[in-house]
C-alpha cells in the first residue's frame, strides 16, 4: 500500500472516529491534518504556515463586522419591530401570524445573516404569540425553524464569505446579490405551505393592527430595514465593497440600537463585544484548521479523484449536480453548516467548474443546501433551538417540519436547474 492511500485512510479514520467521540470540528480539522501529513513526511512548519495562511485575508474581515452588527440588532428590540411590520403587511391573510412569521424571519435574516439568531430572536416573540393564538406548538417550531433558513440565503451571510473564502476569489459582492431571488422565492414556498396548512388545521386571520399604531410600525420598521438597505444598496451601487458595508452597518446598528431605540444601555454593549469576540474567534480557528486540511486534500488529490468519480458516473450536468445535492443533503443532517462549507467547496469545486456551473450559482446552491441541514436531524441547531423555545420534542417538531422540507428542497431543485434565477441580479450589476 502507498504512503498516499495509507494517509487518505488514516485521514478518513482520524476524522470520522473523533467526530463520532464529539470532538470540537476544528480539533478534528487540526488532528487528521496533522495524522495525514505525518505519513506522507510533510512538515509540521508547512501546515503551521497553512494555518496562518487561511487568516490572511482582507476579504475576512467582513465576518466580525456582520457578526458584530447582528449581535447587536439581536440583543435589541429589532424582532418586536420587524414583527409588528410583517403584521401589517401580511397579517390578514388566513393563519396570519404563519406569514407574519415568515415575512419576519426573512426581515431579520436581512440583518443577521444568521438562522440561529433568527429562530432565536424571532422565535421568541412569535412562538409564544402564535401559541397563545391556539397554533399548534409543533406547527409553531417547524414554521420557525424552516423560515430561519432564509438567514443563510438573503445577504449579508457570513456563510456567504466562507464560501467565497473556499472557493479562492469568489466575489462576496456577487454571492450577496444572487442570494435576494433565492430567499424571496423560499419566503413564497414557505407562505403556500403554511397557508394551506392553515386552512386544513382552521388557524384564524389575524387581528387588524390599529390605526393609530401604523405610522409608528412603519417609522421603526423603516428605520430597522436601513441595516439591510445600507449593506445591499452601497455593494449594488458600487459606494462600498462588502467588507467596508459590514463596518458601516455595526456603526448604524450602534446607533439605532442604543441611541434612536434605547432598548439597551451602553454598559451591556461589552456583552455583546464578548459574544461577538467568543463566536469570531470559534469561526476563524474552523477557518485555519479548515485551510490546513484542505491543503492536506490537494496534496493527496482527493478533488482531481472526486472529480473523476463523478464524470465516471455521468458526463451530463444535471445529473452530477442531482448526486451533488444529495450528498450535501445527506452530509447536513450529522454535520453542521460552516465546517462542512470549508470542508466540501474544495473538493466538490473541481467538479462542478468542470461541467460549466458558475461558481457563485454553486455557491447559493450550497449554501442553501446545508441550510436545510440547519433543520434536519440529528445535528439541527436551528431545529433544536426552536424546540427549545416552543418547549415542543423534537420527534414531534421533526414531523411537522416534513412539509416544510420538501418545500424547501422544491426550492432548491429550482434555483439548481434554472440558474437564471440566482444570476439575474449579479449579471445586472456587473452588466453580462
Amino acid at each position: 500500500m502507498s504512503s498516499t492511500m495509507l494517509a487518505l485512510i488514516l485521514l478518513c479514520v482520524t476524522f470520522v472516529g473523533l467526530l463520532l467521540l464529539r470532538f470540537p470540528i476544528a480539533l478534528v480539522l487540526a488532528a487528521s491534518t496533522i495524522v495525514a501529513a505525518a505519513v506522507v513526511n510533510l512538515p509540521l512548519a508547512a501546515i503551521g504556515q497553512q494555518l496562518v495562511q487561511g487568516l490572511n485575508s482582507f476579504t475576512l474581515l467582513a465576518i466580525p463586522f456582520f457578526i458584530l452588527a447582528g449581535h447587536i440588532m439581536s440583543e435589541g428590540g429589532l424582532a418586536v419591530r420587524l414583527v409588528n411590520l410583517a403584521q401589517l403587511v401580511v397579517g390578514m391573510i388566513r393563519g396570519g401570524l404563519a406569514m407574519v412569521n415568515c415575512v419576519a424571519c426573512l426581515l431579520f435574516g436581512n440583518i443577521s445573516g444568521s438562522a440561529a439568531a433568527d429562530v432565536s430572536s424571532v422565535g421568541s416573540v412569535m412562538i409564544p404569540m402564535m401559541k397563545k393564538k391556539n397554533y399548534d406548538a409543533d406547527f409553531t417550531v417547524a414554521l420557525t425553524s424552516s423560515a430561519a433558513i432564509q438567514g443563510v440565503v438573503m445577504p449579508p451571510s457570513h456563510n456567504m464569505i466562507l464560501y467565497a473564502v473556499a472557493a479562492g476569489g469568489v466575489s462576496i459582492s456577487a454571492l450577496f446579490m444572487a442570494g435576494v431571488v433565492p430567499a424571496f422565492i423560499m419566503l413564497i414556498a414557505l407562505m403556500i405551505t403554511a397557508f394551506f396548512i392553515a386552512g386544513k388545521r382552521g388557524y384564524e386571520k389575524g387581528e387588524p393592527v390599529p390605526l393609530r399604531e401604523v405610522p409608528r410600525i412603519i417609522r421603526d420598521g423603516f428605520l430597522s430595514l436601513m441595516t439591510g438597505v445600507i449593506i445591499l444598496g452601497g455593494i449594488f451601487t458600487g459606494w462600498f465593497t462588502a467588507t467596508e458595508s459590514g463596518a458601516i452597518a455595526c456603526v448604524y446598528a450602534f446607533i439605532l440600537t442604543f441611541f434612536v431605540y434605547r432598548d439597551l444601555s451602553l454598559r451591556h454593549f461589552i456583552v455583546i463585544l464578548k459574544k461577538t469576540f467568543r463566536t469570531v474567534a470559534m469561526v476563524f480557528f474552523l477557518i485555519s484548521t479548515s485551510q490546513a486540511f484542505g491543503w492536506v486534500l490537494s496534496y493527496l488529490k482527493i478533488p482531481q479523484m472526486v472529480t473523476e468519480m463523478f464524470l465516471a458516473v455521468s458526463d451530463n450536468p444535471y445529473i452530477i449536480m442531482l448526486m451533488i445535492n444529495v450528498l450535501l443533503l445527506l452530509l447536513g443532517a450529522p454535520m453542521d453548516m460552516a465546517p462542512l462549507i470549508l470542508i466540501m467547496t474544495p473538493i466538490l469545486y473541481p467538479v462542478v467548474t468542470s461541467i460549466g456551473i458558475d461558481p457563485v450559482h454553486f455557491g447559493i446552491i450550497m449554501i442553501l443546501n446545508l441550510g436545510i441541514g440547519l433543520v434536519t436531524p440529528p445535528v439541527g441547531t436551528v431545529l433544536f433551538v426552536g424546540c427549545a423555545i416552543g418547549k415542543v420534542t423534537v420527534e414531534a417538531a421533526s414531523k411537522a417540519l416534513i412539509p416544510f422540507f420538501f418545500a424547501l428542497c422544491a426550492v432548491l431543485m429550482f434555483i439548481t436547474f434554472v440558474p437564471e434565477v440566482v444570476m439575474w441580479l449579479p449579471n445586472m450589476m456587473t452588466g453580462r
